[in-house]
């Protein structure tokens, strides 16, 4: 039965008055589109209409709204467009119609300052999170190093040596080349600038300090950021995704004890020892360029080396590096554990780790810098 007049439009006391019958179906569609465009089109401007509703059959997705583009359309023209006599098991379909595609609030003006100091709050609100959540892994590894001091049958010991040997023998290679080649490179402006004041020799003053207190731990620690930050970050981002973390925790045992804790401990050892490398290696590569470059020998080069660095020197980098490798470790936890469901969520807290810990590492660097001046060393 397909109910024979769809749609008849009449006007009575200066109203539209419709009376929809029939089939208002997605099969009678095209039908109806054409009814409800030529109904739009005759409105007259300002006059209310009235839609009556109590003869039509059956009432589909599509129909409902139809109905509601024609309300819609007469409204447009200024009037009041009301639907009367629809059946009361159709009300909840023409509801949800009425409620789809409604435009939102009308966009308020954009002021470019507002939108700066809201992103500047955004940022700042973005550092205070990330801060708390160094702060809370922090806390979670001195728990879990208490645990283990209580009971060290505990503690994964051969975890450890498995990531130093990652994080810190196979990286001496790189380590020795980069400082080599900054040595070198330092050596080189050194002597050419030095030159033009005939002090050649206080170049290895230079050398020797900036090397051994500066260059040599911030340059390891932004290699190791980069190179072991990056690939815990991963690791642990891909346990998330995987729901290995959630299955540890199913098992009994704290993710921060099996996973984390090695991991810190072996950058926090690694890093020492690698910046140690990476000092001797600059500090050869600075020997070779003054030979090379500047003529001066191996044997006026290490003198002047003995006389111008001391103990102290030496402390200082050294000192700096174990809590530089505590902080990358830190941050590459963090942002792993943070880690959703998707590879561009991973994809993006590895980048998180590699950028926040090379930042923290120099501003970390430039605080320690500051407290061994004040302290005299």
């Amino acid at each position: 039965m397909n109910g024979g007049v769809l749609l008849e439009a009449a006007r009575r006391d200066g109203r539209l008055a419709l009376s929809a019958g029939g089939m208002w179906t997605a099969e009678r569609a095209g039908e109806l589109e054409g009814l409800i465009e030529g109904v739009i089109a005759r409105h007259q401007r300002g006059a209310g209409a009235d839609i009556d509703m109590a003869r039509v059959e059956r009432l589909d997705t599509f129909g409902a709204w139809l109905l509601e583009r024609l309300v819609r359309g007469l409204a447009a023209a200024g009037g009041e467009a009301r639907v009367v006599g629809l059946p009361d098991h159709y009300r909840g379909l023409v509801r949800q119609a009425e409620e789809a595609n409604r435009l939102g609030p009308t966009p308020t003006r954009a002021y470019p300052f507002a939108a700066a100091f809201a992103a500047v709050g955004r940022n700042v609100g973005e550092i205070g999170r990330d801060m708390a959540a160094m702060a809370g892994m922090l806390g979670a590894l001195v728990a879990a190093a208490g645990r283990t001091a209580l009971r060290p049958g505990t503690f994964r010991f051969t975890s450890m040596v498995h990531q130093i040997d990652r994080m810190g023998w196979r990286a001496v290679p790189i380590v020795l080349l980069i400082t080599f080649l900054i040595g070198g490179i330092l050596a080189q402006q050194g002597l050419f600038h030095f030159r033009q004041f005939g002090a050649d020799l206080y170049v290895v003053d230079m050398i020797g300090i900036l090397v051994l207190r500066e260059v040599a731990v911030l340059m390891v620690a932004i290699m190791v950021a980069g190179r072991s930050g990056s690939s815990c970050t991963a690791e642990l981002g891909a346990m998330t995704m995987r729901e290995e973390i959630d299955a540890l925790r199913t098992m009994g045992l704290d993710p921060i004890d099996v996973l984390v804790l090695p991991r810190v401990l072996a950058l926090a050892v690694a890093l020492p020892c690698l910046t140690f490398l990476g000092a001797m290696a600059a500090l050869y590569g600075a020997e070779l360029m003054c030979w090379l470059y500047g003529g001066m020998s191996p044997e006026v080069f290490l003198g002047r080396l003995r006389e111008a660095i001391g103990l102290n020197d030496f402390a200082v980098g050294l000192i700096k590096a174990p809590f530089m490798g505590l902080i990358i470790g830190v941050i590459a936890a963090v942002q792993g554990l943070a880690v959703e469901g998707s590879a561009e969520s991973l994809g993006r807290k590895t980048t998180d780790s590699v950028v926040k810990s090379i930042f923290v590492v120099i501003l970390l660097d430039g605080l320690l810098a500051m407290f061994f001046a004040a302290i005299g060393m």
